[in-house]
Formats: C-alpha cells, structure tokens, sequence
C-alpha cells in the first residue's frame, strides 16, 4: 500500500511521516492485494486546530475521514481509527456484492472542470464543478457510498428506475431521498 503524505501549512516531519506510515500502514491488512492502492493524507494545521484527512480508493469505492484536535499525533491516531471502523463496517457489504454482481469499478477517475468566472462579482459563484460516470445500482449501495465518502448527498442512478437519484441526510438524521420527474 502506498501512502502519500502532504502538508497544508506545515512541514511533514520524518517523525510525522513515519508515524502516519505506521499507523495507515496497519489498514493493509483488509485487503487481499493492497499494493495496487494509494492511500492519500492530508495534514494541516490552522491556528491550534490539526487536522488530518484520509482518501483511501479501492475497486471503485472510496473511503474518506477526517479528525481534527489539538495535538497532531492525536488527529492521526483518531483518523486511522475512523478509517479501520468504516472498513469494518462495510467490508461484509462491499464483499458480498462484489461476489453477487461482479462490481469492479463504480465510478471512472474524477474529471475537474475549472469553472468559468461569474460575470458579476455580486452573484454568487460555482468555484468546481466535478464530471464522473455512475454505474447503476441500488439504494442500498448509494447509501453505503454516501457514508463512506462522509458526504450530506449521493447522486446515482437507480438500478431499479434506472433514472438519477439524490439520497440526502436530513437534518432530523433520516434519509431523504429525491426522484426527479421530467416535465
């Protein structure tokens, strides 16, 4: 397993370094062939806040976590902890259907467009815009999709429909989820 280390606002030790390989190093363990995938780690640190991120893609599904507190080494332990957690938590899941369905890859590479410039500087502003290929699946996988990113949303299409859907976390902590109808 490959990590990648980088530092936003700080200069990655190799004490740091070596302590993030130790402790991502570890997740290498939930995977049959883990030398095919790249763990991405972010470190930064705003005024006395650390915080670290980590992206960890595999199979077309992607993990993401982040941890924030006062002490660097503390952010690390508790982000490699969130990450082993989710594996764990979706592992039987992610097995199961790939068995079933043969899944290899859900989504393609994500393609950033730069987004053009608002004409007025008064009107609000799309500062990204993201372009990627969904294969169909169920609303049970969107979910687990959703949770693993820690996104609010998921847009999908629906195996069942087979028409693009959003599932939502509302702010009551249920799901929501959005079925569009053509006019």
């Amino acid at each position: 397993m490959k990590i990648q280390v980088r530092g936003n606002h700080l200069d990655v030790t190799e004490a740091l370094h070596d302590y993030v390989d130790k402790k991502i190093g570890r997740l290498e363990k939930f995977f049959q062939d883990a030398s095919g995938h790249a763990v991405h780690v972010t470190l930064s640190v705003v005024k006395d806040l650390h915080t670290v991120e980590v992206t960890l893609p595999f199979n077309g599904f992607v993990i993401r976590a982040e941890e924030r507190s006062t002490d660097m080494y503390a952010s690390i332990d508790a982000v490699s902890d969130k990450v082993e957690k989710q594996i764990k938590k979706h592992k039987t899941k992610l097995n199961k259907r790939m068995l079933q369905e043969g899944i290899h890859t859900l989504f393609k590479e994500v393609e950033e467009v730069p987004a053009r410039a608002a004409a007025h500087d008064d009107e609000d502003e799309v500062v990204r815009v993201k372009r990627f290929a969904v294969k169909p699946m169920p609303l049970d996988e969107a979910i687990m999709q959703m949770d693993m990113l820690g996104h609010d949303f998921f847009v999908f299409t629906n195996s069942e429909s087979e028409e693009v859907n959003v599932v939502y976390k509302r702010r009551d902590g249920q799901l929501g989820l959005i079925e569009p109808t053509f006019a």
